[in-house]
C-alpha cells in the first residue's frame, strides 16, 4: 500500500468537485477554482483514447474533471507556477488518477521538453482573462497571475494549442463573452468548425462568459449554439447546469 497522503498547510484547503467526487487542494487565498474549469472539461468532447493537454492547468480541476467524466482518456497538465504544480500532483493522487494524469512545470513560451509538438488529440485551455493594463491587478501574485495577461497573451495561447493539436484534432477555450472577437480572430484561418457556446448567469441576462471548440485544419462553418443559463430565478443552479457542475455530465457542443 502507498503511504497516506498528509493533509494540507494552514495556507492550503481541501475542497470538493463534482458534488464531492473529487477532492481538490487549492490555496486558501488568492486565485480559487470556480465553475470555470468545471464547465470547460464538460466541454471537451475527448474520448477514452484521447490524449488531452491541459494549458495552464493550475491544481488540476478541468483535468480530473475529464479524467472522472471519460475513462481511460489520458491527461498531461502544464502549469508556469510552481506552487500550483504541487499541489496538481497531490491531487491526481488524492483522486487515485495517477496512470492517467500528469501534470508538470513549464509555461508557453518555454515549454518542456517533453511536450511533443502535433501529439494531443484535444488542448484545453482557460487562459487569463484580461489583457495587460486592462484591469487593476491583485495584491496576491498568484491570483493576479491567473487573471491578467503578461507576456503570452491570447495569440500566444491559441498559437500554442494549435501547434501541440494533431491534425483534425480540437481545441476548446473558454473566456470572457467580451473577448470573444479576440478569441476568434485568432482562430479564424487556422482552424474550423468553430462552435460558439455562451454562458448565460440566469435568464434574459448577457452572458459573461462563452465556451469556444474549434478543430485544427477543418474547414466547415463557425456555429453559434443556444448556451446554457447558469441560474434559475431563485439563485439556484438550472437543472442543466446542476447535471454539468455536481454529477459531470458532458456538455454538448454538437447540438
Amino acid at each position: 500500500m502507498s503511504a497516506p497522503i498528509p493533509g494540507p498547510p494552514q495556507d492550503w484547503s481541501e475542497d470538493a468537485l463534482l458534488g464531492g467526487r473529487l477532492r481538490l487542494r487549492q490555496p486558501a487565498q488568492g486565485y480559487r477554482v470556480a465553475i470555470d474549469p468545471v464547465l470547460l472539461a464538460a466541454a471537451v468532447p475527448a474520448i477514452p483514447t484521447d490524449n488531452v493537454l491541459d494549458i495552464g492547468c493550475g491544481v488540476g480541476a478541468a483535468a480530473l474533471c475529464l479524467a472522472a467524466r471519460v475513462p481511460e482518456c489520458r491527461i498531461t497538465g502544464i502549469e508556469a507556477q510552481r506552487e500550483l504544480v504541487r499541489l496538481a500532483v497531490e491531487n491526481i493522487a488524492l483522486n487515485s488518477f495517477e496512470t492517467r494524469v500528469r501534470a508538470m512545470g513549464g509555461d508557453i513560451l518555454r515549454p518542456p521538453p517533453r511536450l511533443e509538438p502535433g501529439s494531443f488529440t484535444q488542448v484545453m485551455a482557460n487562459p487569463p482573462y484580461l489583457e495587460e493594463g486592462a484591469g487593476t491587478p491583485s495584491p496576491h501574485a498568484g491570483k493576479a497571475q491567473a487573471q491578467i495577461e503578461g507576456v503570452a497573451n491570447l495569440a500566444y495561447w491559441v498559437r500554442f494549442a494549435l501547434s501541440m493539436t494533431r491534425p483534425r484534432g480540437g481545441i476548446t477555450f473558454i473566456h470572457r463573452a467580451d473577448r470573444l472577437d479576440a478569441l476568434l480572430a485568432q482562430l479564424t484561418g487556422r482552424t474550423g468548425a468553430i462552435t460558439v457556446l455562451p454562458l448565460w448567469p440566469t435568464f434574459g441576462t448577457p452572458a459573461k462568459r462563452v465556451i469556444v471548440h474549434a478543430r485544427k485544419d477543418i474547414a466547415s462553418p463557425t456555429r453559434l449554439l443556444p448556451g446554457l443559463v447558469l441560474h434559475g430565478v431563485d439563485g439556484h443552479y438550472t437543472k442543466p447546469a446542476e447535471a454539468i457542475l455536481r454529477h459531470g455530465e458532458r456538455l454538448d457542443l454538437q447540438l
